[in-house]
């Protein structure tokens, strides 16, 4: 393990607009609250001091965040309990939007950071995996869509995240690979971790997808059952596992069947389907409707003008992330979690 000089901060990025779109007036989506990501990142804290994480950095925010977790920063103080590590506020310029957590990443990467605490949705997981570079993601779920996210308590990935960031685990034991989708039009690229959706929707308006008839085709990198979103499309028909080496594609144009299918919470509704097939890596699959808008992991990101062409290739060595099961385990047969019995003071 490290010695304390030696230990890296630890990012956290908690995206203070997830769980809140315009999913929750659409579907019966479940609004996320400030107050319960404050919590979380108590958690985490309390996980990273008791393993020796000596510092953390996060991003800023003006909508409740920051000011609940000074809060409780000072409040665990006064309590003088087991000490949380140092907690530094990236001085940023906030412009209130994905460009935040863009920014907020770099400076992570700038401040050397071991592991990245990502709490969002499959949106926000997007936009840090586009930033993080060889920096694993410690994935939790505060979003709407969250194929990508794990639902899991915050103190487990916590202490998951610390003992990778003290040494007591190394990277190729704590971290997995994960696939990814690269959308290419004309000169643009742009990166998604679950899936890419084509609508007939020629605006980006409020951004989600939730109307089944304005679907033309369908990409994923993985499809499991038991997730909800548009992912699910695929799913219902057959499902990709998230460590299977292939995707896979949805025609919805020209439609012969229909698929149920739980785009978003409490919705599950009937889609139209004509064909679909395995998308494997490495092979660009070019858009057979070039005209509207193309969602990314969920929210509308492009707008298609039908004259540029425009392609989706499923990639192999998308962002690492944390296996928190496998990474305790590890920690476990190395001993790392274990204390010599402190001697008593004679009296």
């Amino acid at each position: 393990m490290k010695h304390d000089s030696q230990i890296p901060p630890i990012g956290i990025l908690a995206n203070p607009a997830s769980g809140r779109d315009i999913r929750r007036l659409t579907s019966k989506a479940l609004v996320f609250p400030t107050v319960e990501k404050v919590n979380m990142i108590e958690r985490l804290l309390g996980a990273f001091g008791a393993v020796g994480v000596q510092k953390v950095v996060m991003m800023p925010d003006v909508v409740g965040i920051t000011a609940g977790l000074t809060r409780a920063i000072d409040g665990h103080r006064a309590d003088r309990g087991q000490p949380w590590p140092q907690v530094e506020f990236l001085p940023m310029p906030l412009r209130h939007d994905a460009s935040d957590t863009a920014e907020a990443i770099r400076r992570m990467r700038a401040a050397g950071v071991a592991v990245i605490v990502v709490l969002g949705g499959d949106g926000t997981h997007r936009v840090v995996a586009s930033e993080c570079g060889d920096i694993p993601l410690a994935t939790l779920s505060s979003g709407t869509n969250n194929a990508f996210p794990e639902l899991r308590e915050a103190t487990l990935t916590g202490l998951a995240a610390g003992l990778l960031a003290i040494g007591a685990v190394s990277i190729d034991e704590a971290a997995v690979p994960n696939k990814q989708l690269r959308v290419r039009i004309g000169e643009r690229e742009e990166i998604a971790l679950v899936d890419v959706c084509v609508t007939h929707l020629d605006h980006l308006g409020a951004r989600a997808v939730w109307d089944p008839s304005s679907i033309a085709e369908l990409f994923v990198s993985f499809a499991e059952p038991d997730a909800i979103g548009l992912s699910s499309i695929a799913a219902m028909l057959a499902p990709v596992g998230r460590n299977d080496w292939q995707g896979a594609w949805v025609q919805c144009d020209g439609a012969t069947s229909l698929v149920l299918a739980p785009i978003a919470p409490g919705l599950v509704v009937p889609v139209p389907v004509a064909a679909h097939g395995l998308l494997l890596p490495g092979e660009p699959r070019a858009l057979r409707c070039l005209r509207g808008s193309l969602a990314l992991d969920g929210e509308r990101e492009i707008e298609l003008n039908g004259r540029e062409p425009a392609s989706v290739t499923l990639e192999l060595d998308g962002p690492r992330t944390l296996d928190v099961p496998a990474t305790l385990a590890a920690a476990v047969r190395h001993g790392a979690l274990r204390r010599p019995l402190a001697a008593e003071t004679p009296a």
